[in-house]
């Protein structure tokens, strides 16, 4: 069956970035399977919203956004096995790196993915983070400056070769991770049945409310 309007619109955003996402997303959390999870929820999340963000300047932007604020989710370093991440799958060589990036902060981790590995420039990177422009400079700046005293050939490099650098070095981890991604019409399909269970539960709450009000008012008095 061929998919026609708003569906095939999301399945081509989902082929075109569900991929590159899951890797951005493992190099923000250092987990494999919580990576796929914060995809498949923000396009979930988008196709609920899909008026919203087919309006959107940047769809894209708006998706990637959503995978990352759930990829950085503190309360996901509170269940079991989460705090040190899937480092030991990842090769030696590369494992440096990710132990690297996941010592940032959060905010400075995923400013400096946006603007060194994504390419981003600093007031897309302040817009899609809601910082200032000046904030999100220092915060690239700094965590380059983290990342030069645990990377030797990144603390050889001159500072103004130290973004190029980074986009390098963060391009070849990614191509490097698999990524394992379900079907589109699956993600689809949940955010509808999804929709479906909110929309009952809602309505199952204001018929008991009204039930509720409706036998008071009978009782006598």
């Amino acid at each position: 069956m061929v998919t026609k309007g708003p569906a095939a619109a999301f399945d081509r955003l989902y082929a075109r970035h569900a991929s590159s996402f899951t890797r951005q997303a493992f190099l923000l959390c250092g987990h494999r399977r919580l990576a796929e999870r914060a995809v498949a929820h923000a396009f979930r999340l988008a196709w609920e919203r899909w008026p919203e963000v087919a309006r959107d300047r940047d769809p894209a932007s708006w998706v990637r956004a959503a995978t990352y604020e759930y990829a950085l989710a503190p309360w996901h370093r509170l269940l079991p096995g989460r705090r040190h991440g899937d480092l030991r799958a990842v090769p030696p060589e590369d494992r440096v790196l990710l132990e690297a990036l996941l010592s940032l902060p959060r905010t400075y981790r995923r400013s400096l993915l946006l603007h060194d590995g994504v390419g981003l420039g600093l007031p897309e990177t302040a817009a899609e983070t809601e910082a200032t422009t000046r904030a999100t400079a220092c915060r690239v700046q700094h965590a380059r400056e983290a990342l030069s005293e645990r990377l030797p050939r990144l603390a050889d490099a001159p500072p103004e070769e130290r973004g190029p650098l980074l986009n390098e070095l963060l391009a070849g981890f990614a191509a490097g991770q698999p990524v394992r991604t379900r079907p589109a019409v699956y993600l689809r399909t949940a955010s509808e049945r999804g929709t479906r269970r909110r929309t009952w539960g809602a309505l199952a709450l204001v018929l008991g409310a009204v039930a509720a009000v409706t036998a008071a008012s009978v009782l006598p008095v």
